[in-house]
C-alpha cells in the first residue's frame, strides 16, 4: 500500500471537475467542493466604475475618498474642455502578473479613441485593484452620450458613457 498523496500547489486541480476527479479518486473528502474558486474561470471583472473631481488616500489607513462624484457634464457652448476629473476604478479576478488597461471614449461607440494606457500589476484573482486614472483637459466637441470603453489585455470588460449636455 502506497504513501497518500501530498498536495501542494503543483498537484491541486486548476482547471475544471474533470481534473479533480482524477486527483482525488481515494480521497473525495479531500476534494474541492464544485463552486470552489480552482473551478471557477472568470474575466476579470470592474467591481466600481466612478467619475469624480478627486480621490484622496489616507495615508494611515489605505482609504480612498471619493470627491465631488458625477455623471454628467454640462457646458453653455461647445466645444468645451473639462479641466480635471478622475475615473476610479475598482477590478477583481485578474490573474496574478503584469496587465495592461485601456480606457476610450467617444461620441461614436463603434469607435472611441484611448485616452488611458497603463500598466499595472495584479497578485492574483482574489485581490481587488483600485485604479485612479487622473483626466486633465477632456475636451468635447460637441453636447451627447460619449461612450466609455474599460479593457485589460485588450479583453472588454465595461461598456459605459457619460452624457455631456447644455
Amino acid at each position: 500500500m502506497g504513501h497518500p498523496k501530498i498536495l501542494t500547489s503543483q498537484t491541486w486541480p486548476t482547471c475544471d471537475e474533470r481534473h479533480a476527479d482524477a486527483a482525488f479518486p481515494r480521497l473525495p473528502h479531500l476534494r474541492p467542493p464544485r463552486q470552489h474558486p480552482l473551478f471557477m474561470q472568470s474575466k476579470p471583472q470592474v467591481l466600481v466604475w466612478i467619475t469624480c473631481d478627486g480621490v484622496h488616500i489616507d495615508p494611515g489607513s489605505g482609504k480612498h475618498t471619493l470627491l465631488g462624484i458625477f455623471s454628467n457634464i454640462r457646458a453653455r457652448q461647445f466645444p468645451v474642455v473639462h479641466p480635471l476629473m478622475m475615473w476610479f476604478l475598482t477590478i477583481s479576478d485578474v490573474p496574478a502578473g503584469q496587465h495592461r488597461l485601456r480606457i476610450s471614449m467617444g461620441l461614436d461607440p463603434t469607435n472611441p479613441a484611448p485616452l488611458i494606457e497603463r500598466e499595472f500589476e495584479s497578485q492574483g484573482p482574489l485581490t481587488r485593484i483600485n485604479l485612479i486614472n487622473e483626466i486633465r483637459n477632456l475636451s468635447f466637441a460637441a453636447p451627447g452620450e460619449y461612450s466609455i470603453m474599460i479593457e485589460v489585455d485588450d479583453e472588454p470588460l465595461l461598456a459605459t458613457s457619460i452624457t455631456v449636455s447644455s
